[in-house]
C-alpha cells in the first residue's frame, strides 16, 4: 500500500511536468509578443519624438537634450519606489494599467497636432509621463519573467528577449523614417500609441502573478533601504551596477547627440537617419545571439569586459561621419557599441535574476535601475551642455572617447580578477 501510494504521485508528477512546461511556455510566448509589439512602437518613437522637436517645433540644442532627459529622469526619481510597488501590486494588472497610461500620453500628441495645438511643453509632458510609466512597467516586467520561466532557461530567454528587442530597434527606426517621410513625425506616433494598446490587450490574457510578499508591517523606506544595501554590499552586483551606470550615462549622451549631429551637422534626412539608427539594433541583435556562447567560452566576467572594451573602441568611428556619404562610420560605431552593451546587459541581468533572494528580487532590480538608469537624464543633459558650449562635433568626440572607461573600471574591480561572475 505504501509503495503504491508513493509511486502514484510520482507518476502523476511525471505526467504533469510536460503539461506545466507547455503551459509555462505558452505564457512566455504571449509575454514575448506583448513586449515585441510595444518595443516596436517605442523604436518608432525614438526617431519621431526628437524629429518633432527639431523639424516641427524647431527647438534649440539644449531643448532637444532636455526632451531626451525628460523621458529618462523617472529612472532617477521612481526606480526605488517602483521596486516596492512591484512587490505589493499584482504584476499583470500593473503592466496593463501602465500600457494604457502610455497609450493615452502618446495618443494625445497626434490629436494636438491635428488641432494645431502641439507645443514643446506638451511634448515634454508626454515624454515625462511615458517615461514614468515605463519605469514602473519595466521593474514589474523584470520580476514577472522569472515567475514564468524556469531558472535554468533564464539566460536563453533573456537572450531571446534582448535579440527580439534588437530586431525591433533595427526595424523600428527604418520604418519610423519612412513613416515620417510619408505622414510627418507626428503621424508616426500613432503607431507607437497603438502598440501600447495592443500590448495591454495581450498582457490581459496572461495569468496573474503575485510577487513574494514583503515582511508584514515593513515600511516602504525600510524595503528600499534593504534592496539598496544588499546590492551595494554584494561583491559582484555592486561593481556591475556601477559599470552599468557609467555605460548608461555615455549611452544617454550619445542618444541625445545622435539626431542633433546627424541632422544638423551631417545633413541626413529622416529616412537616412532611420537607417543609421537601425544599426544600433543590428549590433544588439548580434550581441544577443552570441552572448551565451561568448560568456561560455571566455567566462561571464571576462566576456562582459572584452565585449565592452571592443564596443567602446568601435564607437570612436562615429565622429568620422561628416555627411550622408560617409554615414556608414556612424552606423558601424553604433552597431559595435550596442554589441558590447547587449552581452553585458544579458549576462548581468541573468545573474541578478538567478542569484538574488526571491523576497528581494524586485528591490534588487529596482536598485540597479535606480542607480544605473538614473544616470540617463544626467548623460543627456551633459551632452546638451557640451554641445551648447563646445559644439556638437566636439561633444560627440568627448562622449565616444569616454566609452572605453566603463570596461576599464570593471577590469580594475574584483570582478575583473575572476573568470566568471561568482
Amino acid at each position: 500500500m505504501i509503495e503504491t501510494k508513493t509511486e502514484e504521485p510520482a507518476a502523476e508528477a511525471a505526467e504533469a511536468a510536460p503539461a506545466a512546461q507547455k503551459s509555462s511556455s505558452g505564457v512566455f510566448w504571449r509575454y514575448w509578443a506583448a513586449a515585441t509589439v510595444s518595443n516596436g512602437g517605442t523604436a518608432v518613437t525614438a526617431l519621431a519624438l526628437p524629429l518633432i522637436a527639431l523639424t516641427v517645433l524647431h527647438v534649440t540644442a539644449f531643448e532637444a537634450a532636455l526632451l531626451a532627459a525628460a523621458g529618462q529622469v523617472s529612472w532617477l526619481l521612481l526606480s526605488l519606489p517602483a521596486g516596492v510597488v512591484a512587490q505589493r501590486v499584482p504584476l499583470r494588472r500593473l503592466q496593463v494599467a501602465l500600457d494604457l497610461v502610455r497609450f493615452a500620453a502618446l495618443g494625445s500628441l497626434p490629436l494636438a497636432w491635428v488641432l494645431d495645438r502641439l507645443t514643446y511643453p506638451h511634448l515634454l509632458f508626454a515624454a515625462l509621463v511615458t517615461g514614468a510609466a515605463t519605469v514602473l512597467f519595466d521593474i514589474g516586467n523584470s520580476t514577472f519573467l522569472p515567475a514564468v520561466v524556469p531558472a535554468d532557461q533564464l539566460a536563453a530567454r533573456n537572450s531571446l528577449m534582448s535579440g527580439t528587442h534588437a530586431v525591433t530597434d533595427t526595424g523600428g527606426p527604418s520604418i519610423g523614417g519612412l513613416l515620417v517621410q510619408v505622414t510627418g513625425p507626428v503621424g508616426a506616433l500613432v503607431v507607437d500609441a497603438g502598440s501600447y494598446l495592443a500590448s495591454a490587450i495581450l498582457l490581459r490574457t496572461l495569468p496573474e502573478r503575485r510577487p513574494v510578499a514583503p515582511p508584514p508591517g515593513a515600511s516602504a523606506l525600510r524595503l528600499m533601504r534593504e534592496g539598496l544595501q544588499y546590492v551595494l554590499r554584494h561583491p559582484v552586483m555592486g561593481p556591475c551596477m556601477f559599470w552599468a551606470t557609467a555605460a548608461n550615462f555615455l549611452n544617454a549622451a550619445l542618444v541625445a547627440l545622435t539626431p542633433l549631429y546627424l541632422v544638423r551637422e551631417a545633413g541626413l534626412n529622416s529616412a537616412q537617419l532611420g537607417l543609421v539608427l537601425a544599426m544600433d539594433g543590428v549590433g544588439a541583435l548580434a550581441g544577443a545571439a552570441v552572448a551565451v556562447r561568448v560568456t561560455g567560452r571566455l567566462g561571464t566576467a571576462y566576456g562582459i569586459i572584452a565585449a565592452d572594451l571592443a564596443g567602446g573602441a568601435l564607437l570612436l568611428f562615429a565622429p568620422l561621419t561628416t555627411s550622408a556619404s560617409n554615414a556608414h562610420w556612424f552606423g558601424l560605431a553604433l552597431a559595435g557599441f550596442s554589441f558590447g552593451s547587449a552581452i553585458g546587459s544579458i549576462t548581468t541581468r541573468t545573474y541578478r535574476q538567478t542569484q538574488s533572494p526571491p523576497e528581494l528580487l524586485s528591490r534588487v532590480m529596482a536598485t540597479v535601475r535606480f542607480v544605473s538608469w538614473g544616470a540617463l537624464p544626467l548623460g543627456a543633459l551633459t551632452a546638451g551642455l557640451l554641445a551648447t558650449l563646445a559644439g556638437t562635433h566636439a561633444a560627440l568626440w568627448a562622449v565616444c572617447a569616454a566609452a572605453l572607461l566603463p570596461g576599464l573600471y570593471l577590469l580594475a574591480t574584483p570582478v575583473g580578477r575572476s573568470r566568471n561572475l561568482n
